[in-house]
């Protein structure tokens, strides 16, 4: 995809530039979220991968009304950052020999795509907030929410189940 190469000149300028970077970023992980679902070994890492696939969704109707309040016709630009996640996450899963080691290598690159829209969006909250687009704001902080959520439920995961299973593996055929 080109992008357009219009200076950028205010905050509100600014917010709609990232704006239009959030729906890339949604539209590849609901492209790709469903092809890990169904590569991780465990029910619970399905389910917190499932809703996250859920808020996904969610989020991308909500950017969708959002472009049409901020009247923003060009949806063309990429989220390159998200796109090197995705990239990074399927290069690591190819190196994995183990499903539980496969799991913590998963859940570990679904946190670090989720901070990294925990810190986007909470960006956004705080610069529509500026700009006194208390609705816009509400939209980025609950997207911000909804991350942070996810995380909540990643890290509880990792730490008394994931992580445990993929410290000393069940290897087969010994």
């Amino acid at each position: 995809m080109t992008e357009n190469n219009i200076p950028i000149t205010n905050l509100h300028e600014l917010l709609d530039y990232d704006a239009r970077k959030f729906i890339s970023a949604e539209i590849i992980l609901e492209k790709n979220l469903p092809k890990w679902i169904s590569e991780a070994s465990t029910v619970p890492l399905k389910s917190v991968l499932q809703k996250y696939l859920d808020f996904v969704k969610k989020h991308v109707q909500k950017l969708e009304d959002f472009y049409v309040e901020e009247n923003i016709n060009s949806l063309s630009y990429t989220n390159r950052i998200i796109q090197a996640f995705i990239e990074e996450t399927e290069e690591k899963l190819s190196q994995c020999a183990d499903i539980q080691i496969k799991d913590a290598c998963l859940l570990a690159c679904i946190q670090a795509i989720n901070h990294f829209k925990i810190s986007a969006y909470g960006t956004s909250a705080a610069f529509a907030r500026a700009l006194e687009m208390e609705k816009q704001a509400g939209i980025f902080h609950e997207a911000e929410v909804n991350e942070k959520q996810i995380d909540d439920r990643l890290s509880q995961l990792a730490e008394h189940e994931i992580n445990i299973k993929a410290k000393a593996p069940i290897a087969l055929g010994e």
